[in-house]
């Protein structure tokens, strides 16, 4: 019944919400195994569990879409660390997010008073809109009965403003919001998870959210590496039938008559689709390479043309001796560490990164996994990684990447003296690395697509309905490139799926003929 092209994570919700409506489900993965950018293995020392890509889930643990498929059943297990994330100043002062709303309140309060209250009454705003706002980023666009209950709790004025917040950037909200230097780096700090800096428009939401997710259900990570998150998919998946064939690349959509008949693999061979081809690949790989520009219309093609990736990305895998030695030792209790920048540093580097140039003082994101969970090293040991943005297009040759992982240690050294002394093993990924162990990480850009403002909601990927539909009828786009966007919360791919089910039910050729008369609408 359909053809889904890709195991990420989307790519498995999509067939599992299928298999689910009891359609017979086939996945193609290019790779040897599935999973996409939720993969675990090995890639530093021995009994060192390493997550070769993603690694922290807030938006997974609050998703629901996730959560209707009740994971736990098929062995995935969540996993704490002590606190949840802690931002480290370049003058070695710090301020932590934890679960705790007391400490995180106490914590923010050491840069400002003011802020523990702010703090708390910023949480409680979450807690009133936190269910309808989450139906609202992980269902279909428009989110229509989401979006009425989000009116309804909020009443017209309040989301009137909150429509205002969702302009803002993170320096201009953490100023809104909060007095001291510490609140207004963990909103601005978290946006970096983005490729948007503290002084992009939109920016703020994306800080907002991170940092509210994380007081509410931390960053968690699967028990025994990221893959965990991929078998629970997999073994659910098989349970109902659905198959996934690895190592199979699909190379072409086939298209007759403006509707999406199957695919065919690298080796040539051909598989039908009697109802849908759902496709868990970046949006240009899909209408690019897959379907080609014969088959679409001539301004939908110009809208690809400048579609716009996100930032590339370096990542180093430590294996370490012991834990890292912290001048501030409640940063060891963190699963997630920033450091490099203050608030005007972030700034620097994000314009670094706007003008082509690699920052001369990196920003991190570090993950302390055997913190999070110590199934992830031998007793005594961390298991360690950080990532760093760079601009697209650049060359990185292996002495390169040395050299950049060299100045990544003397970020971390500088904070934590004697961290290169405990270095067992360490593992470089620079952007074709990343691609290549997973070809949607496009030149190591890890959102599928920028997360800034001119490419969200009906903007993504590029300006149309914000939905899963494609011109192609019974194609469907299923990755982080689609509405809501990047990380692993499974939406896209859910979103898809649903989107399939509806063209098949007894109102699916008016719904077609709706979608076919908008997409003429936009694209004639």
């Amino acid at each position: 019944d359909a053809v889904v092209v890709g195991a990420g994570p989307n790519g498995l919700v999509a067939a599992n919400v299928l298999a689910d409506a009891g359609w017979d489900v086939l996945v193609l993965e290019a790779a040897e195994v599935p999973g996409g950018a939720v993969r675990t293995a090995e890639i530093t020392a021995p009994g060192f569990r390493n997550d070769v890509c993603s690694a922290f889930y807030p938006l997974g643990a609050a998703s629901p879409v996730l959560a209707e498929l009740e994971l736990e059943r098929f062995g995935l297990r969540w996993r704490h660390a002590p606190a949840v994330l802690a931002h480290v100043f370049p003058d070695d002062r710090h301020v932590l997010l934890s679960r705790d709303l007391d400490r995180t309140a106490g914590s923010v309060a050491g840069f400002d008073g003011r802020d523990g209250d702010a703090w708390r009454a910023e949480y409680a705003r979450w807690e009133r809109m936190r269910e309808p706002l989450l139906a609202a980023i992980t269902r279909p666009f428009p989110p229509v009965r989401a979006g009425a209950r989000l009116a309804r709790v909020l009443g017209t004025a309040e989301l009137l403003r909150l429509a205002r917040m969702v302009t803002l950037s993170a320096r201009r909200l953490g100023a809104e919001r909060f007095s001291g230097d510490g609140a207004r780096l963990l909103l601005a700090g978290s946006a970096m998870h983005t490729d948007l800096g503290p002084d992009n428009a939109g920016s703020g939401v994306f800080g907002w959210l991170l940092a509210m997710l994380g007081q509410d259900v931390g960053f968690p990570v699967p028990e025994g590496g990221a893959g965990r998150l991929t078998d629970a998919l997999v073994a659910r998946l098989t349970a109902r039938g659905g198959r996934i064939e690895c190592g199979r690349r699909v190379t072409e959509v086939l298209v007759a008559r403006g509707q999406a008949v199957g695919v065919r693999d690298a080796e040539g061979e051909l598989v039908r689709a009697r109802k849908a081809v759902l496709a868990d690949v970046p949006a240009p790989t899909l209408y690019l390479d897959l379907v080609g520009v014969d088959h679409l219309p001539a301004r939908f093609v110009a809208d690809l043309e400048v579609f716009e990736w996100d930032d590339a990305t370096i990542k180093v895998d430590w294996a370490l001796s012991s834990p890292i030695p912290w001048t501030a030792p409640e940063v060891g209790q963190a699963g997630t560490v920033h450091l490099g920048a203050d608030l005007n540093g972030l700034a620097a580097i994000s314009t670094d990164l706007a003008c082509d140039r690699v920052p001369d003082h990196p920003f991190l994101l570090l993950g302390q996994m055997t913190t999070a969970d110590p199934t992830r090293s031998p007793t005594g040991t961390e298991s360690v990684w950080a990532y760093t943005h760079v601009p697209r297009g650049h060359h990185w040759p292996p002495d390169r990447l040395q050299r950049h992982a060299d100045l990544i240690e003397q970020v971390i050294d500088q904070r934590a003296p004697g961290f290169r002394d405990r270095i067992l093993a360490r593992t470089i990924h620079g952007p074709h690395e990343l691609e290549t162990h997973d070809p949607s990480l496009v030149d190591g850009a890890i959102n599928a697509g920028t997360a800034a403002i001119h490419q969200q909601l009906f903007l993504r990927p590029v300006p149309g309905l914000g939905r899963a539909d494609t011109p192609i009828d019974h194609l469907y786009l299923a990755s982080a490139s689609a509405h809501p966007g990047g990380a692993v919360h499974g939406a896209p791919g859910s979103n898809a799926a649903h989107t399939a089910l509806t063209r098949h039910r007894f109102t699916g050729p008016a719904y077609r003929a709706t979608i076919n008369t908008a997409h003429r609408a936009l694209y004639r």
